[in-house]
This record gives C-alpha cells, sequence and structure tokens, in this order.
C-alpha cells in the first residue's frame, strides 16, 4: 500500500484544482549550483557514477528539497541513460557535456537498435526511484522524467550537443523514413522506461522536449510532437492515472497542438506571457513554468518582482506550476533561490478552480 503524500498541491494543481498557492519546483533543482550537490558529485568521482549508484542519487535528488522547500523532488539522473543502455556508449567530458563512442551514422546502426529492459539494463534507475521513494516517505511527490524521442535521437545521431544538429536534420529531409523507424524504436523504449519508473513509485512524468524549437512547424507536428503523443497514449494504459508534463523548448508557437496531446501539463519557456499560454490551450490542462532562468542573477528583490509578475500573467486560476523557462543555472546565486521560494511561498491565495 503507498504512503499517502502530505504535500499534495504539485497533484492538485496538474489537475487543475484549487489550491493555496501555486506549487514550485525548478528543472535541474538538484545541480552543480549546490555547495552539497558539488560535496556528493566529488564522492561518486563522475556524473555517471553520481546517476548509476542508487543511494548517491537519492542523496542529491533530496538536497534541493531539504534546502528550499519545493513541493516537488524529481528524480537525478540524465536523459541519455536511454541511449547509452542501447550501446552507444556514454561518456561526459568536462567543459564539453556528453558524448556518445558509438553514434547513429548510417542506416544499418539505426536498425540494429534494440529495446532496453527497464528492470534490467536500467536497473538502477529503477532502483534510484524506490530508494528516493522510500526515503520521502510521502513528504511531496516524486516526478521521474525521459527525454523526447526527437530529442535523443539527436543526440545519438549527432553524437554530442549541436548548435544546428545538421546530421539529424540532414537525415530528416533525405531519409524520413529511416528517421521515423528510429523514432519507433525510441517511442518504444522511452514508454517502457517512463511506465517503469511510475510503476517503481514516481508520481508525475515529465517528456523533456530540449530540442523540438530546432525543426520548422511541420517537422515539429511530424517528428517531435506525435512521438510524444504516442508515448502518452501508451503511459494512460500501462500507468493510468499518473500525470504526464509535457515541455518543448522553444516551441510555444505549438501550445494549441500540445494542449492536444494527452499531456497533463505543457511546460513553457520564458518567451511567452502565462496569460497568453493560457488562453491557447483553455483551462483544462495545466501550465508549468516560466521565469527566466537568467532572471536568477539579478538582485534578490528584482527576483521576488520578476515571480509576482509571472504569478500575475497566469492570474488567480488554477492548474499553474510554478518553474522556470528552463533548467537552473550552474552558477546562480544560493540567495536568489531562497527568494524566488519565499515569493511564490507567500503568494497565498483562493485559487479559483
Amino acid at each position: 500500500m503507498s504512503t499517502p503524500i502530505q504535500n499534495d498541491r504539485l497533484l492538485r494543481a496538474l489537475r487543475c484544482e484549487a489550491v493555496d498557492r501555486p506549487p514550485i519546483w525548478l528543472m535541474r533543482q538538484a545541480g552543480r549550483y549546490l555547495p552539497e550537490y558539488r560535496a556528493t558529485r566529488a564522492k561518486a568521482g563522475s556524473f555517471l557514477k553520481l546517476c548509476m549508484t542508487p543511494e548517491l542519487a537519492c542523496e542529491v535528488t533530496l538536497q534541493p528539497v531539504d534546502r528550499f522547500g519545493f513541493d516537488a523532488a524529481i528524480l537525478f539522473s540524465d536523459i541519455l541513460t536511454v541511449p547509452n543502455a542501447m550501446g552507444l556508449g556514454l561518456h561526459f567530458t568536462d567543459g564539453e557535456g556528453p558524448a556518445f563512442e558509438h553514434p547513429l551514422r548510417d542506416v544499418a546502426a539505426i536498425d540494429r537498435l534494440g529495446v532496453p529492459d527497464p528492470e534490467t539494463e536500467l536497473r538502477y534507475v529503477m532502483d534510484a526511484v524506490r530508494t528516493v521513494k522510500g526515503t520521502l516517505a510521502g513528504r511531496v511527490p516524486l516526478i521521474g522524467f525521459a527525454g523526447s524521442p526527437w530529442t535523443l535521437a539527436t543526440y545519438m545521431i549527432e553524437g554530442r550537443g549541436s548548435r544546428d544538429f545538421r546530421y539529424a536534420k540532414a537525415l530528416r529531409f533525405d531519409d524520413p523514413a529511416a528517421l521515423q523507424r528510429l523514432l519507433a524504436t525510441l517511442v518504444d523504449a522511452v514508454g517502457q522506461y517512463l511506465a517503469a519508473q511510475a510503476a517503481a513509485g514516481a508520481d508525475v512524468l515529465m517528456l523533456f522536449d530540449s530540442w523540438g524549437g530546432a525543426l520548422d512547424a511541420p517537422g515539429y507536428r511530424k517528428f517531435s510532437l506525435v512521438p510524444m503523443q504516442r508515448i502518452i497514449a501508451h503511459l494512460a494504459k500501462a500507468a493510468p492515472g499518473v500525470p504526464v508534463i509535457l515541455f518543448s523548448k522553444g516551441c510555444n508557437g505549438q501550445l494549441a497542438a500540445q494542449a492536444q496531446s494527452g499531456a497533463t501539463c505543457i511546460g513553457v519557456d520564458w518567451t511567452i506571457e502565462l496569460a497568453q499560454a493560457r488562453q491557447t490551450v483553455g483551462p483544462n490542462v495545466a501550465l508549468q513554468g516560466n521565469l527566466d532562468p537568467v532572471a536568477l542573477f539579478a538582485r534578490p528583490e528584482q527576483v521576488q518582482a520578476e515571480v509576482r509578475r509571472v504569478l500575475a500573467s497566469h492570474g488567480r486560476s488554477a492548474g499553474h506550476v510554478f518553474n522556470l523557462g528552463h533548467g537552473i543555472l550552474q552558477h546562480t546565486p544560493i540567495e536568489s533561490v531562497h527568494a524566488l521560494v519565499e515569493a511564490v511561498h507567500s503568494a497565498t491565495q483562493d485559487v479559483v478552480g
């Protein structure tokens, strides 16, 4: 029998129910801006070792919840765990980020890919979910996540992060059928991976589509949104009742289509007013966002002014999860995060349903 969640603001907001104030958590909230994270990372010896050691992953997952009183914990992991489990050889280089030893540069490599079993090749992630869930003991919900098929495909084809995605986008134009086969494999892999996280105890699931904005509008709908819709449809059967957050960075022009995806909540970046986003998606889909992460480098009083502006833009209607418009940055001052949280916590109001 599962432990009841004591602070369920996030779950209620995702259902567009009334809450006393918007729940708050931050993308990448367990990260290098925290001194305690840096200490645990040093103890682990490497980023991958940190991700692959459930007890250490649990430790860093809980650090920001303990320090700031966030309304949710998000599992400490990486979106590239799935392609790593597919045999592409993930490694991290200081100052250069993630890279794969075996990028997908021909159709044969795409067709050789298999779908990893979440409880074997990715068992360390599931063990981390179970460890965090048990340690939280119902304090706040736990968010599990995965990268979107398109975003994972870009890394797998390019071999690393990219400014122009020329290999991935060239495949899209030259051999769209091969790209669709890759995306279909990733739909199966990510769908099973997220369902397994829910089975292990995750209360909310999130799809990070970091590079959907690199596509034109038709390409986004075909190669990014449709695969995510297929995953969401799978989760509706495999993990019924578990809310799903969809976040496509740089895709505010696609909000209406995203609202029809089946996702419980749509994350938005900082380049759109929440009032406009709410008008576009309607009253029955939650919104998450959307403070510019760089605003946290301003003076604390200015940070709080920006928080109030974001809250005012959404207004008193239900269904708002306060977050940044992308992940928190490495050198963010701790006092700014405290100021941000204080401003959201002081926004007590009777939010209408």
